[in-house]
């Protein structure tokens, strides 16, 4: 257990490979309370999100979860990055990370006031309302949910159903971090204990941070603090898709477009390394023989899925795909090759 974002978290319960390797090829459970948690409702709702996010909640409907950025209206900078669950026509559930639950909560208060077109909205934070968020994960984790949860195991990729377990009510999405197949659960903290141990008691396996870190990294997926954050755009991580220019105004809007137009100093790529050794985080990027660095390295592990080590890495926009570089570690050199993440195909 170690200090995170405010809270006590487990990094492993067995092992971070074993628990990887449950997610991978099973089912896995993760306790993800630390994530923030916003409930944003009323009349004024749906526009004070699209001001305050980046994406465009037209393109889904309620039922539906959304993924998107929070930008700095200065700099264009990722002040965070949040999935929105759209519960009802006028009913919404943010969750941003939990180092970033007071800036989400600030800007969302913003909106509020400012952006709701004159219509009641009510931002509530969740945080220290005694809930939970129970992350289920893996291509067998809906088999396996389905002996506890039928109704929550049924919930499609991104789809958002406000479900009942026995007496307790809860908020079920298809969404995870992992690349796999599942579900994430919101219920009651009194409800937690006991269904964290009905899933435990149909083999689906707890799972740490450590797995957790890794499973995303394999996927190519950004965590706040490394690949987006200060001084980091979401054109500049690969994330533009997020971005729709083209709902009306939003924060941050006029920032990007202007950093867009001249132009990004550097793009998220992915590295391959030869063997079991990888970079950690802040490690210098070269190429092959070269001086001066062309980047740096935002987060490294292993790779049990390619056997041999990954990172990712900001680079040049000159360097891309295909190319031989080589990564300081420790004082040593060693070549890796520049690939588009994901690093696994799920």
């Amino acid at each position: 257990m170690v200090p995170f974002g405010g809270w006590e978290m487990p990094i492993q319960y067995t092992g971070v490979l074993d628990e990887h390797r449950a997610c991978r090829e099973s089912a896995a459970v993760f306790d993800v309370s630390h994530l923030g948690a916003v409930a944003v409702s009323g009349p004024g709702a749906h526009a004070s999100l699209q001001w305050v996010f980046t994406n465009d909640l037209d393109r889904i409907a309620p039922g539906r979860a959304q993924y998107a950025h929070l930008l700095d209206d200065r700099d264009a900078h990722v002040v965070d990055d949040v999935i929105t669950w759209w519960l009802g026509p006028e009913e919404f559930l943010v969750i941003p990370n939990a180092s970033n639950s007071e800036p989400a909560m600030n800007a969302l208060l913003e909106a509020a006031r400012e952006h709701a077109g004159g219509a009641p909205c009510e931002v509530v934070d969740l945080i220290d309302e005694h809930r939970a968020l129970l992350a289920v994960q893996g291509p067998e984790a809906r088999a396996r949910l389905a002996n506890v949860w039928p109704a929550a195991a049924e919930v499609g990729r991104f789809d958002v159903q406000m479900l009942d377990w026995g007496a307790a009510h809860g908020i079920v999405a298809g969404t995870g971090y992992t690349g796999e197949d599942g579900v994430e659960i919101h219920v009651d903290a009194a409800t937690a204990p006991a269904l964290w141990d009905a899933l435990v008691a149909v083999d689906i396996v707890p799972a740490g941070l450590g797995a957790r870190d890794l499973l995303r990294l394999e996927m190519g997926y950004p965590l706040h603090g490394h690949e987006l954050g200060v001084d980091i755009t979401p054109l500049e991580a690969g994330l533009g898709w997020v971005v729709r220019p083209d709902k009306g105004d939003f924060r941050g809007k006029d920032a990007l477009q202007t950093h867009q137009a001249h132009g990004v100093g550097k793009l998220l790529q992915g590295l391959v390394f030869e063997g079991r050794r990888f970079a950690r985080d802040g490690a210098e990027v070269f190429e092959v023989g070269g001086e001066e660095p062309i980047g740096h390295v935002t987060s490294g592990n292993y790779s049990p899925m390619r056997e041999r080590g990954i990172a990712l890495a900001f680079l040049t926009p000159d360097h891309g795909p295909g190319d031989a570089v080589e990564v300081d570690v420790r004082g040593t050199r060693i070549p890796a090759q520049v690939e588009r993440p994901s690093f696994v195909q799920r």
